[in-house]
């Protein structure tokens, strides 16, 4: 589990390899994440964008942005927690994901908050240091 907290607001991470989903023969791996974000502040707060970077095991970067996360821009009320999952498929056994989200108060101004880096493994499969 991965975890970091900007601005009273935290963000959990929890990968796992989806070996169903995987075809190694094909250079194909897929992980399912689960993310919790919590608002630990007295303030609203609504998730508005997302922005990945992806790094495969070769060394291969992606950037990923968009609105909100899984179709939704949730609103946290103060204690509110949102969970959700979502997958990122790689051509090699091993990666890293590391990101941010744009949130937004109840008075309109943005504010950036970081998704920790996290690791994407094979279990039972030696690690490549990058």
């Amino acid at each position: 589990m991965y975890q970091a907290t900007t601005q009273q607001i935290q963000v959990t991470v929890e990968p796992s390899f989806v070996e169903s989903e995987s075809a190694p023969e094909e250079g194909r791996y897929f992980w399912a994440y689960t993310i919790e974000i919590a608002n630990l502040g007295d303030h609203v707060v609504q998730l508005r964008e997302r922005h990945w970077q992806i790094t495969d095991g070769n060394g291969r970067t992606e950037e990923v942005r968009g609105a909100g996360v899984v179709g939704k821009q949730p609103v946290l009320q103060p204690g509110e927690r949102f969970s959700y999952t979502s997958g990122c498929p790689l051509p090699t056994n091993s990666g890293i994901m590391v990101g941010s989200y744009r949130m937004q108060n109840a008075e309109g101004e943005t504010f950036s908050i970081a998704i920790p880096a996290f690791s994407l493994d094979v279990p039972d499969e030696p690690r490549v240091v990058n």
